[in-house]
């Protein structure tokens, strides 16, 4: 041993807390990246979106999931969307401060403002770095409604700050749950929660007052919509009251992501999805195409079989209960002919946004 090699004595600034629950340690070394964002605030105008506000607190997403839509934004950092998108992280550790400085402006309505709209606000890192957990608080101080979207069971941490939400403003939880088999879970989204697990966080957060949801989301044409009332109906004895369903979407570099992954994990069933998904994006007359961007075709698709999906999601919830007019009698009905796959999570209710009081106050010693 090298007599000059000094060990680091244990550092009590640093923090020991990880979130790296039942298999979703990356495996992987992962770098971390402060982000010099100056506005935390992401604005939306896709008329097949249901919200118009977003917090992102961080860049890339260690979740690893080989769909995700968001994989192609590292590009503009000059990085890729394959492993790097995985491993490179980059936070936003001023994100409450710098929402704080937007619901301060005169302009500032109450809009309701979701977590997150491109990668997951509870991947690991939030254990250590707690951004969503900071910006949650401002939003209860503000009573500024809010929308959380997650596969993560350390949103159960932040109950307290959900529950003060829904008392004094709004909350809407949804947790994301693709597939029932866990061995189809983890090849495709290999670091996230089992789905079993996902079910106990629906548990835990409607025992606790919340109502919450469930996102069947992305549906894989010939891989897991055959899991999805299967889900549904975990989900509803778990304790979910809204469903929603989106169809796989893969832009730009996403696609060849996504099929190097299902060609590894599933090598003879590899160019049967693949045909179902060409299928599902107007591939009928002979076009081979994975992803179709316009609007109001690339949440739910077209032709049979993406029908068949949209169908199979409409039987299931009505069956169930999911999605009742009882449930969603609160909230005012959304507009699009999309939104209304995404259940009640992302409709408007009264706001009861207020400024805080931030006079100086005389203190007497």
């Amino acid at each position: 041993m090298d007599s000059r090699r000094i060990d680091n004595p244990p550092n009590p600034f640093a923090t020991t807390e990880r979130a790296y629950l039942e298999g979703m340690d990356p495996g992987a070394v992962v770098e971390v990246y402060e982000d010099q964002a100056r506005s935390i605030l992401a604005t939306n105008d896709s008329p097949d979106i249901g919200f118009r506000w977003s917090v992102n607190p961080y860049r890339g997403c260690q979740h690893a999931c080989a769909y995700c839509y968001a994989r192609p934004t590292h590009e503009y950092l000059s990085l890729g969307a394959g492993t790097d998108f995985d491993t490179k992280i980059h936070i936003k550790r001023h994100a409450a401060e710098l929402l704080e400085e937007a619901f301060d402006r005169p302009s500032w309505t109450g809009e309701t403002v979701v977590f997150s709209g491109v990668t997951d606000c509870y991947q690991p890192l939030e254990a250590s770095y707690r951004l969503t957990r900071q910006c949650l608080k401002v939003c209860a101080r503000y009573r500024n409604p809010v929308g959380l979207i997650t596969k993560s069971p350390l949103i159960e941490r932040d109950l307290d700050v959900l529950l003060e939400l829904q008392a004094t403003a709004r909350v809407g939880v949804s947790v994301s749950i693709p597939f029932f088999d866990v061995d189809k879970a983890r090849a495709i989204e290999p670091w996230v929660a089992t789905p079993r697990r996902r079910l106990r966080t629906i548990e835990t957060l409607a025992k606790a007052g919340l109502k919450v949801g469930v996102m069947t989301a992305p549906i894989i044409p010939g891989l897991n919509d055959e899991d999805m009332p299967r889900v549904l109906e975990a989900a509803r004895d778990a304790g979910a009251v809204h469903a929603g369903w989106v169809l796989l979407r893969l832009p730009g570099s996403v696609a060849s992501v996504f099929e190097q992954r299902v060609r590894a994990a599933f090598p003879d069933r590899a160019d049967k999805i693949l045909h179902r998904i060409v299928e599902t994006r107007g591939g009928g007359d002979g076009t081979v195409r994975l992803y179709d961007p316009r609007w109001g075709k690339r949440q739910t698709g077209q032709g049979p079989y993406a029908q068949m999906i949209g169908a199979l999601f409409a039987s299931t919830t009505k069956r169930l209960g999911l999605n009742s007019a009882d449930v969603n009698r609160s909230a005012q009905p959304m507009t699009g002919q999309d939104r209304a796959h995404d259940g009640s999570l992302w409709a408007q209710a009264p706001s009861t946004f207020v400024r805080p009081d931030k006079s100086p106050q005389l203190k007497l010693f």
